[in-house]
């Protein structure tokens, strides 16, 4: 269950956005539509709630709230760096005792030389972001030397420690594992992220799908050239996100008055706080982006539905919008764009 945490911040640095590409391009881009309505949604829910923003301060925020997903992505690239150092650093500890034990004498190094963590530490856009954005592990030792006990008294790193052979991909398997099985449910980490950003305890789940997919992704042969995601795909994005922040706040009270006209036995101010918002945000889009697929809109609004609102809340939000939509169409007031494809002669 995610859970919810706002915090009002003026933004303090400029958006990230790598351009410099090396010939393995990503496909895939950290911010993309989804995450941009579901930080829509969240952020009309805090401007509601305490309804004391403006409009340009809203986009700051919901600019600050991108950014700071994206420090959260190579924050979290670097604690697996992290973590594989202090491996490191043990097996020296060992070998620099005076009566080491057999084991301490004969270490395993598969884990501490990893092949893709030897990669990531080497690469050139993760350091340089890094340094630029002061990110670092250096205060949180703790924390990197918790996740690293865990890993070692874990089974599939038994399994991965013991094989007979480890080529590069069980190398790049191992960590997908460890992201997935272990830093996504330890608490010290949860701790210490809201700690760090209020925004972060929201985004972990989703940032460490996208850590997954770039280490799918990674290629030995690119060596420190690998490129990881960028921020945007585009900078249309970046205007999808203010128009769409924009558009559900100067509309207010006409879509409000379209929600109540179709939920007869309901009324309005009782509704849940967060359908209210889900609902006008869905409507916002539907109106002000004839490009984008009604069953599209629909469908990404009901699963915001399904990870923020109550258990049922979804099944109602499908259902108003379906009638706010047959409704628009018959008053021929949606009007959406046929995209035809490229033709070439």
């Amino acid at each position: 269950m995610f859970r919810l945490h706002f915090l009002h911040c003026d933004i303090k640095k400029m958006l990230y956005i790598c351009r410099n590409f090396s010939k393995a391009f990503f496909y895939i881009f950290m911010i993309n539509r989804n995450l941009i309505r579901t930080k829509v949604v969240l952020i009309l829910f805090s401007y509601y709630k305490n309804n004391d923003k403006t409009i340009l301060s809203l986009e700051k925020e919901l600019l600050f709230s991108f950014q700071k997903a994206y420090d959260l992505y190579y924050y979290l690239l670097q604690l697996a760096v992290e973590i594989t150092r202090f491996s490191r650093q043990k097996i020296e500890n060992g070998l620099a005792k005076l009566r080491p034990t057999y084991e301490e004498q004969n270490p395993n190094r598969r884990f501490a030389d990893n092949r893709f963590i030897a990669q990531l530490e080497q690469n050139e856009q993760l350091n340089k972001y890094l340094e630029t954005n002061k990110l670092s592990w250096a205060d949180h030792l703790e924390i990197v030397k918790e996740i690293a006990g865990i890993i070692a008294a874990s089974d599939f790193y038994k399994a991965y420690m013991e094989a007979e052979t480890c080529t590069y991909e069980d190398d790049k398997a191992i960590w997908r594992k460890i992201f997935s099985k272990i830093i996504m449910y330890n608490d010290l980490l949860d701790e210490h992220l809201e700690e760090q950003s209020i925004y972060w305890v929201n985004d972990i789940e989703l940032v460490l799908s996208f850590i997954d997919k770039t280490i799918k992704k990674f290629e030995q042969e690119q060596g420190s050239e690998q490129p990881l995601m960028p921020m945007f795909k585009s900078e249309d994005d970046l205007d999808y996100a203010k128009k769409l922040l924009r558009t559900a706040i100067q509309n207010e009270t006409e879509y409000q008055k379209m929600i109540s006209e179709h939920t007869e036995n309901w009324e309005y101010e009782r509704m849940a706080y967060m359908d209210r918002i889900i609902m006008q945000t869905a409507i916002a889009e539907l109106m002000a982006f004839p490009t984008i697929p009604v069953n599209v809109t629909l469908n990404e609004y009901v699963e915001i539905a399904k990870q923020f609102s109550s258990d049922n809340s979804f099944k109602f939000i499908n259902g108003v919008l379906d009638d706010l939509v047959d409704m628009l169409k018959k008053e021929k007031k949606l009007m959406k764009a046929v995209i035809l494809p490229d033709m070439k002669p």
